[in-house]
């Protein structure tokens, strides 16, 4: 089952397995394969849902004082994201201003 990207409501297939029509308004959409992973992705989820940590220069992240274990540096970037359910705090991730690597912290 997919649901529209524009409105929200359910698709229906279009012409082959590859194709879907939104019955409301008519947004089409095709399949777009990973080499890697059988999965759907449209235009919409690649710009909201894909965190991209690459150039955190470029993101505006805070930094802070935190021990990078994989070069020692001692400052990095951090945010927090809900990863779990709602009753449980969120995880903190950072991010190495020196080398990038990437690592989290949670409350246990």
């Amino acid at each position: 089952m997919k649901f529209c990207d524009e409105c929200g409501s359910m698709m229906k297939s279009g012409e082959g397995a590859d194709h879907w029509v939104c019955g409301s308004c008519g947004y089409e959409v095709g399949r777009e394969a990973d080499e890697t992973e059988d999965a759907w992705i449209t235009d919409a989820q690649e710009e909201s849902e894909v965190i991209d940590v690459s150039d955190v220069e470029d993101t505006g992240l805070p930094t802070t004082d935190a021990h990078c274990p994989s070069c020692e540096n001692d400052r990095a970037y951090w945010y927090m994201q809900q990863i779990r359910s709602a009753d449980e705090s969120e995880t903190r991730f950072f991010v190495c201003t020196a080398c990038e690597h990437k690592w989290r912290e949670d409350d246990h």
